[in-house]
């Protein structure tokens, strides 16, 4: 955010809602979920745009996103015609022609969303946004830290898949491997802008941490994680997929590699959220039984399967009987009340 205002001499940075980049005073401007907001003034010069979610949103088809598994929503689009990006794309020129100056200092985004629940955009959006943001001056950034690294398997970083190149790349959590470490990639032209003055970080390439950022980049080379990703997380997308079509409250499952969502609903008609009560039963079902999941979504109401990516088939397939199981144990509670 500090290059980005530095770089442009702009001010305004955009951020999807939904969106999660950390919880410091600067960057909870750029989060936009309520859960962790805090009480205090922390989004000046941060403007919102509405999510490109096709499954939530006012807009989305069935051939939308880049994933074996698409929305149950329909649609008539032609092939390499997407209606809901187009709507979508007009919304985001809507707030660059309403909610910010001519000039900007760039746009965020996770390449999928991560916090709330493996939200996936159309296609070409992000495409279409980034050369929009260029054209007011600013920069682009992709904030790599649950998607980097290889975890979507198709590609190494999630910005790949939309076919861009950002200004500025943030990444941690698999960068370490548990280990506390980030790292901020960009081009030299920004990363001068803070050498007009004097700006230092007591922990910048602390020599622990670099030598366990490469030992993990050693161990997705040699053991094929990224490939793993790729079999595996296939494996889960389309078995929880079934799950989909038996399933009423399961509204929609998404995803890549080993980055996925199973969002929860009353019915699949209304796409309202699971009651946080029920979701809470089912998670506990999960834990019980013997597997650990996350959850994510502005209710709460996505269920975020990131496991480690040295997950095994075995393993994976165990997952997926628990979470059957644990549904199972939902419908018995529903007809029993």
């Amino acid at each position: 955010m500090f290059m980005a205002r530095l770089y442009t001499r702009n001010f305004d940075l955009i951020c999807f809602r939904g969106g999660y980049h950390g919880g410091s005073p600067y960057t909870l401007g750029l989060t936009c979920i309520g859960s962790y907001k805090h009480g205090v003034a922390n989004a000046f010069g941060c403007q919102s745009t509405m999510l490109p979610d096709v499954f939530r949103g006012p807009w989305g088809g069935s051939h939308c996103r880049d994933s074996l598994v698409q929305t149950i929503r329909k649609c008539s689009c032609s092939p390499g015609c997407c209606e809901a990006n187009n709507q979508y794309i007009e919304q985001f020129k809507d707030t660059l022609s309403t909610c910010v100056p001519k000039a900007i200092a760039g746009f965020i985004a996770e390449p999928i969303q991560g916090v709330n629940g493996a939200v996936q955009y159309p296609k070409r959006f992000l495409k279409e946004a980034f050369q929009l943001v260029r054209e007011r001056g600013g920069v682009c950034i992709a904030d790599e830290v649950q998607t980097g690294f290889g975890r979507t398997g198709s590609h190494f970083w999630g910005f790949q898949s939309h076919g861009v190149v950002p200004d500025i790349v943030t990444m941690a959590k698999g960068i370490g491997n548990g280990f506390p470490m980030a790292a901020v990639i960009t081009t030299p032209e920004i990363a001068n802008s803070l050498a007009q003055t004097l700006h230092f970080n007591t922990f910048g390439g602390n020599p622990m941490a670099c030598v366990v950022g490469s030992a993990v980049l050693d161990a997705i080379a040699e053991d094929g994680l990224q490939k793993n990703s790729t079999e595996v997380g296939t494996y889960m997308l389309l078995e929880f997929a079934k799950l989909r079509d038996k399933f009423e409250i399961i509204g929609d499952v998404r995803g890549k590699g080993l980055m996925i969502g199973i969002e929860m609903v009353k019915n699949k008609d209304s796409r309202q959220p699971l009651p946080d009560e029920e979701m809470s039963q089912i998670w506990e079902d999960c834990k019980d039984m013997g597997v650990l999941i996350g959850r994510g979504g502005i209710y709460k109401q996505t269920f975020r399967v990131k496991p480690p990516m040295c997950i095994t088939k075995e393993d994976a397939a165990f997952a997926v009987e628990v979470f059957h199981a644990a549904l199972m144990r939902h419908l018995e509670r529903t007809a029993a009340s």
